[in-house]
């Protein structure tokens, strides 16, 4: 997703995605606490109200927990969970609308491995 389609998505949503992104990072590991509401709400400068909606929405679909009184939690099995739901959604919105111009420019199967091949190396992307 571009900056421009990123600053037109709700403050929430951009809070969904960012716990997102920081759990696949390892930044925050299945098992470690988040920061608490009042400190996403005091470092981004928006209600508490707005932080408990993303965290109501990351509780919905299981990528994490709230322990009363202590706090939210990212649940076992988020990273899996996460990994499926970006491969799914990066296969729909990237892949096939890549592979739609690929047929347009009469691209072989071949020649779609070699320009995959070619980026993974510029990008140094291989497989850890």
């Amino acid at each position: 997703m571009d900056a421009a389609n990123v600053e037109n998505l709700p403050i929430f949503i951009r809070i969904v995605n960012g716990v997102k992104d920081h759990i696949l990072m390892g930044e925050v590991k299945e098992g470690e606490k988040l920061p608490s509401t009042p400190q996403l709400a005091k470092t981004y400068e928006i209600n508490i109200a707005t932080v408990n909606r993303a965290y109501n929405i990351l509780v919905d679909e299981g990528i994490v927990f709230k322990k009363r009184g202590i706090g939210m939690f990212v649940s076992k099995g988020a990273v899996d969970r996460l990994i499926e739901e970006r491969r799914s959604s990066f296969k729909e919105n990237y892949i096939a609308a890549a592979l739609k111009e690929a047929k347009l420019l009469r691209y072989s199967v071949e020649d779609l491995q070699k320009i995959v091949a070619e980026v993974f190396e510029q990008q140094n992307l291989q497989n850890e």
